[in-house]
């Protein structure tokens, strides 16, 4: 390798790793969606520590998630983040007046990180591992690193075992705190792990990728294909306005 190489492939693999940042970057919807995740269970253990009125610190949690829905559609964002943090709170509201304890507001989204724990590390151990089904359209490889990037498929499995770990530790955490805590302690816990494990997560999965093979745009092949495919029909329609 020469001195010319070297540049080459430092800028080509410095260009590999924006687009995996990007690509995260855009999965799990960045800063703006943490914010999103956080604020209403924030909201909702504030309200809570001060008064201990269940009512009006779940409508607030549920009233504030449905403000930032609003913000992402006046701005003509994604909503797909702000939606499910939504569905997420509403499941709460429900639980908790259902069951008239606060803390099963929390309950649903213990569940349902338990249940994310667990599909992790399943589908790693069946070799189609989430974190690629989930990363794989992103990166515009679809399922192409199942079968034809082995470097690739072996990062995200890497990245579902670390998905799956994290979140497996923090429901670890977190479970015991649902049945001996009270409401604020088990509240201002849940916030506090918000954020640092996924990150974490986040990272790791970066890590992984940043090391593995690039993706296969499998959109610029069929593109590339349907192109060809024009390109024989023309010449054949040439060929026979020649004959």
């Amino acid at each position: 390798m020469t001195s010319l190489d070297k540049p080459t492939e430092e800028n080509s693999a410095d260009d590999a790793r924006a687009v995996t940042e990007a690509a995260l970057f855009e999965a799990f919807g960045g800063v703006r969606g943490m914010v999103e995740t956080v604020v209403p269970g924030l909201l909702f253990v504030t309200i809570y520590t001060i008064n201990k009125d269940l009512h009006l610190s779940a409508i607030a949690a549920l009233a504030v998630s449905l403000v930032l829905v609003v913000v992402r559609l006046v701005m003509k964002d994604t909503v797909k983040h702000a939606f499910s943090g939504v569905f997420g709170v509403a499941f709460g509201v429900v639980f908790a007046m259902m069951t008239g304890n606060a803390k099963d507001f929390y309950l649903p989204g213990m569940l349902y990180t338990l249940g994310l724990g667990l599909a992790y590390v399943i589908t790693a151990v069946c070799g189609v591992p989430l974190i690629g089904l989930i990363l794989g359209p992103v990166f515009k490889e679809n399922l192409s690193w199942r079968t034809r990037n082995p470097g690739r498929k072996k990062a995200y499995t890497k990245a579902s075992y670390a998905w799956g770990a994290i979140l497996l530790a923090k429901c670890a955490i977190l479970f015991p705190l649902y049945w001996w805590a009270d409401t604020t302690q088990l509240g201002w816990v849940l916030v506090a792990l918000k954020i640092p494990p996924f990150l974490l997560a986040v990272w790791l999965t970066w890590v992984f990728l940043a090391k593995a093979p690039a993706p296969i745009d499998v959109f610029a092949e069929m593109e590339a294909e349907e192109k060809a495919a024009e390109e024989r029909e023309r010449q054949a329609a040439a060929r026979s306005a020649e004959q």
